[in-house]
């Protein structure tokens, strides 16, 4: 999970057992840390003796990444050097304040750090001037050192992010 312009990464043991736990938690670490706009926050699914979602933080600079690791150590907070793999799912990346709304795949790839969109079922890639319906909540993979978001296609030809923003556990209702 190490962005080409990012080869500083912090990463962050916690007790999140669900991604928006962890949603949650990096972004109110990243305001309470005051991190700067440049920082790539990602989840990372730990499958071991203690199931959960830990976190990892990239910068260009070492400092930024530094303090960060003072005050959560000082929290207590588990830190270790480098990301718990190189597939994170981005939370926080440049410009993901401007991935809302309805944009066209162009205008999303200029708004923000995402690289490339994917739309699952299809091998070619979609056309710029396609919609996507953001639903506000847009999470890429880094996919070969490329933060990739995977779409779906819905309603009226437009795509919407894969991974659902409100998703219904499974067997809720039982």
């Amino acid at each position: 999970m190490t962005p080409p312009a990012a080869p500083y990464v912090l990463g962050i043991d916690t007790d999140a057992r669900t991604l928006p736990e962890a949603d949650r938690l990096l972004q109110v670490l990243a305001v309470e840390l005051a991190l700067p706009e440049g920082v790539f926050g990602c989840t990372h699914l730990v499958r071991d003796d203690r199931p959960r979602v830990a976190l990892s933080l990239a910068a260009e600079a070492e400092p930024v990444l530094r303090t960060a690791r003072d005050r959560l150590t000082a929290r207590g907070y588990r830190i270790r050097d480098g990301a718990w793999d190189e597939a994170g799912r981005a939370v926080l990346y440049p410009g993901a304040d401007r991935a809302t709304g309805t944009l066209t795949l162009a205008e999303l790839l200029a708004r923000c750090a995402i690289d490339r969109v994917t739309v699952l079922g299809t091998p070619e890639a979609p056309s710029p001037d396609t919609l996507l319906d953001t639903r506000d909540h847009v999470r890429p993979h880094w996919q070969d050192g490329r933060l990739v978001l995977a779409a779906m296609p819905a309603a009226g030809g437009t795509l919407v992010p894969f991974e659902d923003p409100a998703p219904t556990p499974c067997c809720a209702d039982h």
